[in-house]
């Protein structure tokens, strides 16, 4: 029997935020390890990460990787990277703002 969508989304979510879990439980200092997401753009939680070849993804794009593996939407993580392009950009824009912003003030 075949999966739906919603399934399969659903199923992905547990599985992502098992990995988080998992990671703290392994190691809890991962709770204040961060970095920027390669696929976002935003300084996330190291937990719950994932190293795709040369990009390291926050939990919520690994979510959002698998996702669009197990419904077939991509064969390749560059593919979601190329697509979250506008995201990372539109993030960067508004940090750049609200760091000039603060710093006029």
């Amino acid at each position: 029997m075949t999966k739906s969508n919603e399934e399969i989304i659903a199923e992905m979510q547990i599985v992502t935020e098992q990995m988080v879990k998992d990671d703290l439980e392994e190691n809890p200092d991962l709770a204040d390890e961060f970095f920027d997401c390669d696929c976002c753009g935003q300084n996330k939680c190291l937990a719950g990460s994932i190293q795709y070849g040369d990009y390291r993804l926050c939990n919520d794009c690994v979510l959002l990787a698998e996702t669009g593996f197990a419904l077939n939407k991509f064969t390749d993580i560059k593919q979601l990277i190329d697509a979250k392009e506008d995201d990372r950009l539109a993030f960067d824009c508004e940090f750049i703002k609200n760091e000039e912003q603060r710093n006029n003030s």
